[in-house]
């Protein structure tokens, strides 16, 4: 948790694990093809490559003074797009997502609304139907359930409080203006949790969170969320691209949530691709 003293707003910073990376080998191999120089490698599975492939030893290599000296003497980085990594990245925003993607620097899959709001929708249907339509008790209850489903980057309840009303009055919108709302929400097997608990809004949301889920509620729900929503996403770089986003994104120059995430990104990302990209790791 840290605290922006500026707004005296918490927030969580992201958990970022590494997934994959792909080796130098492949980078090497690239740009010994260009110059035609295997023989120069010191790494004997790059000098065999072209007569006796052993992919095991050629992804494990740790460091490549061709590499090195094409990055930082040449800047020749294009050779090094021939290296990936690829990150899960859990509990960012939506405002940093759209960072991401704005700058398309690298292949994004991204936990989806459509299909991940049922607890939402079901905290909704709950308040609305247990509790009874706009009384205090209704919002009461949904705010209740949705604090505790830890859904926001900023976690001050003083402003989740109106982030939260705001998910609720938008909700009632459709609710109020669309007669086919419950079946566009919810699971038509749960559809009868709402006539057996109706007037229990806490028995009811217990029904319907432990009945099937509708796991695709439309494009209709999406835009009820902010850049203050947490998402999960996977990111794979190519180590040029990821190059040029921790020299802009891990600066104070950055929004401060995008340099919280290149800085985690940056503590899974082994050693022998730091040498290459950052002039701190850089290995004279």
């Amino acid at each position: 948790m840290v605290k922006i003293e500026k707004y005296n707003i918490e927030y969580t910073k992201p958990k970022v694990t590494l997934l994959q990376d792909s080796g130098l080998g492949v980078a090497e191999i690239a740009a010994r093809t260009c110059y035609d120089s295997f023989e120069n490698s010191e790494n004997e599975c790059i000098k065999n490559a072209m007569s006796e492939l052993d992919r095991d030893a050629v992804n494990n290599i740790e460091e490549s003074a061709l590499l090195s000296n094409l990055a930082w003497v040449h800047h020749h980085h294009s050779i090094i797009e021939h290296a990936t990594l690829s990150f899960l990245v859990e509990g960012t925003s939506r405002g940093v997502l759209q960072e991401h993607a704005r700058h398309r620097l690298q292949a994004i899959s991204v936990r989806s609304t459509r299909y991940t709001m049922s607890s939402v929708i079901n905290a909704f249907v709950a308040s609305l139907e247990g509790a009874g339509l706009e009384t205090p008790e209704a919002f009461e209850f949904f705010l209740k359930e949705l604090l505790a489903l830890n859904l926001f980057v900023i976690t001050s309840e003083e402003y989740l409080a109106i982030e939260i009303r705001s998910i609720y009055d938008k909700l009632l919108f459709q609710y109020k203006r669309d007669d086919a709302f419950l079946t566009n929400a919810i699971a038509k097997s749960s559809l009868s949790f709402i006539e057996e608990f109706k007037g229990d809004s806490e028995k009811l949301f217990e029904a319907l969170q432990n009945g099937k889920k509708k796991r695709n509620v439309g494009d209709a729900f999406k835009h009820i969320v902010s850049d203050n929503w947490k998402v999960d996403m996977v990111i794979t770089f190519n180590i040029r691209s990821l190059k040029n986003y921790y020299d802009l994104r891990d600066s104070g120059a950055a929004w401060f949530q995008i340099q919280w995430l290149a800085e985690e990104m940056k503590k899974v990302t082994p050693l022998k691709y730091l040498r290459l990209i950052s002039k701190k790791h850089r290995k004279d």
